[in-house]
Formats: structure tokens, sequence, C-alpha cells
């Protein structure tokens, strides 16, 4: 990792997780730990209303995970009920915590190289449906990010188990005076849990 990402992984891992939350993480550190026991792929795809937000932060965060803690096979994904674009203020606040992003496609939705550090490759980050074909079509994880999802998607086909894992959406704070600060609490907070989730894992 750079410096700079270093620092802030030092800082997510210190980050405690409540019992409350542990236990509602828990079905998602025991798909983790199925596949891994099976040595098959773990496929994990971050689903919320409009893929602009929560699940890209997942998404991202859980890749990064699993790299640190070298969980073998695994492979993040996002997706919405719909898609929009993923909002700047995300791609601002990974940068500022020490990822490498790079716009490739400059249109009405971005597409983003995102990379961890210079030899990494690349997370190609760009807003879809939770079903585009980027995504895995089957042997996946559907994990529901925002309560909206999971209501509006009461079943997601071909996914092997789905789990709520919700979060406040930071959108709540857009064009007022503590955006900034929202944005980069809820970007560590996902980013501590995600953490949290794979070092849990034995390998």
């Amino acid at each position: 990792m750079n410096s700079r990402l270093d620092i802030t992984i030092k800082n997510i891992i210190q980050t405690a997780i409540n019992q409350e939350r542990k236990a509602i993480l828990q079905p998602l550190v025991d798909f983790i730990q199925m596949k891994v026991n099976q040595g098959a792929d773990v496929n994990l795809n971050f689903i919320c209303t409009h893929n602009s937000r929560r699940s890209h932060l997942c998404q991202i965060w859980s890749q990064l995970a699993a790299l640190y803690y070298q969980i073998p096979k695994t492979y993040c994904y996002s997706g919405g009920t719909e898609a929009t674009a993923l909002f700047p203020k995300v791609v601002e606040i990974l940068k500022e915590e020490g990822m490498e992003i790079e716009m490739i496609a400059d249109t009405a939705n971005p597409i983003y190289a995102i990379k961890f550090d210079q030899n990494t490759i690349p997370l190609v980050a760009f807003s879809k449906k939770y079903d585009n074909n980027f995504n895995p079509q089957s042997q996946f994880a559907a994990i529901m990010t925002c309560s909206q999802a999971d209501h509006d998607c009461p079943y997601i086909p071909d996914a092997e188990k789905r789990i709520p894992v919700t979060f406040e959406d930071p959108k709540i704070a857009d064009n007022t005076d503590q955006q900034d600060e929202i944005y980069k609490a809820r970007s560590l907070e996902i980013a501590s849990q995600m953490f949290y989730v794979c070092s849990q894992i034995k390998k």
C-alpha cells in the first residue's frame, strides 16, 4: 500500500465494532469462510438503490480488506436497483484516504480505475444495475447495503445468499456544511466493518 493509505488502514483496524453490529456482519463472515474452506471463488455483490455511494464504498473497501488479509480468490462487485453515476464526493474522499483513482471514461456515468498502490490491478468502478453482465451471474452473495434496496429487491436471481448489511446514506449531508465530514465518516465506518469481516476469516 502507499504510505497515505497505510496510515488510513492503521486507523481503520483500530476502530471498535460493537457486538450488535458484529452479529449483523456474522452471516457475511460465514459466507466468506464457507467459500474459503471450499477453495472456491468468493464473489460478493454489494447492492444499494442507485449504486452511487454505499455499495461502491462497500465494494472498494472489501476488496482492499481481502487483499490486506490475503483472502484468496475474493472478488467484490457492486450494483443498484437502477444505474445512475458514482457520486463525485465518494471519489474525492477515497483519494484523500490514499487511493489512486483515475477517470477513464468521462461520460454521464463515468468509469474510474482505482488502485491501492502502483502495482495492484485496478478496480473498475461505475454505476450499474446489480444484474449487469459486469457482475457475477451466479455463485455470489448479494449484500444489501441500504434498506430501500433490501425492500425493493426481495429476491435476487441466482444469488447463493442474501445478506442485509445496511448503512445510513451519506446523501443526507449533500449541499450542507457537514458534507465532507459525513462522507468521510461513512467511508471509514464501512471500511472498519469490512476490515473486521475479513479479519475473522481463517485460511
